[in-house]
């Protein structure tokens, strides 16, 4: 396989390596784009969220808020989690990952997206997308 996080649970790449058990590796992120970026994902291989098994899914989102709550004790006042699922949504690499990273307050750091506003009605994308 040819996926360069699978590479980096095999130590085929060097990594540093914050948390690692038996399902899920964390790491800091190399994008040196904020302090403390760091990417969370399954060692086994889903390209992301919409073809992850539960099983798989719990243990990543069970490492994701021990990594956060390490953060807060840290030092941090809270986290910013970041998934892309799916190339139209920006995912770059196809290897399911949650970007966790940690904040204080008033640390000029504006990870949510900018939307330019809706461009359908409220009411016609409730009923396209209820369930």
């Amino acid at each position: 396989m040819n996926c360069i996080f699978c590479k980096i649970i095999q130590k085929e790449i060097p990594s540093t390596i914050i948390y690692e058990d038996e399902h899920t590796l964390v790491f800091m992120d190399i994008a040196k784009d904020v302090d403390g970026h760091m990417l969370a994902i399954p060692k086994k291989h889903v390209k992301n969220i919409l073809d992850c098994d539960t099983e798989t899914l719990h243990h990543l989102m069970n490492t994701v808020q021990k990594v956060s709550q390490h953060c807060i004790d840290c030092g941090y006042d809270g986290v910013n989690l970041l998934n892309a699922s799916g190339e139209s949504a920006g995912q770059s690499v196809p290897h399911f990952h949650i970007h966790i990273i940690p904040r204080k307050h008033q640390d000029g750091i504006d990870a949510w997206p900018h939307f330019n506003g809706a461009l359908t009605h409220p009411e016609i994308l409730f009923q396209l997308l209820k369930m």
